[in-house]
């Protein structure tokens, strides 16, 4: 069985993968993962679970289009260029009423 190790470096890192390990359980893909990720102290802390558990997700729906939480979501450059347009349009609009 195949069981997939996560390390924390220090007290409070996030987990990063370490590796894989084939294992015919959990317990001793636990001892081994303390003998290969932690002996020499370099973990705070390990996580071990099977690659089976692991699930993987893609689509993450945005219903109410949110997009400007994120920082690409909202496009400065976008919005500059309509400012501007609006500009040269009221002053346009505001040359020909003072011509007339």
């Amino acid at each position: 069985m195949i069981f997939e190790v996560f390390r924390q470096e220090r007290r409070g890192q996030p987990f990063a993968h370490a590796g894989s390990i084939d294992a015919p359980d959990l317990e001793f893909a636990e001892a081994w993962a303390r003998e290969q990720y932690g002996r020499r102290q370099e973990s705070e802390a390990l996580w071990v679970i099977p690659r089976n558990a692991v699930r993987e997700v893609h689509d993450f729906p945005d219903e109410l289009s949110k997009t400007y939480h994120r920082v690409d979501g909202y496009s400065l450059k976008a919005k500059l260029k309509e400012a501007r347009e609006r500009a040269q349009t009221a002053e346009s609009a505001g040359a020909l009423s003072a011509e007339g």
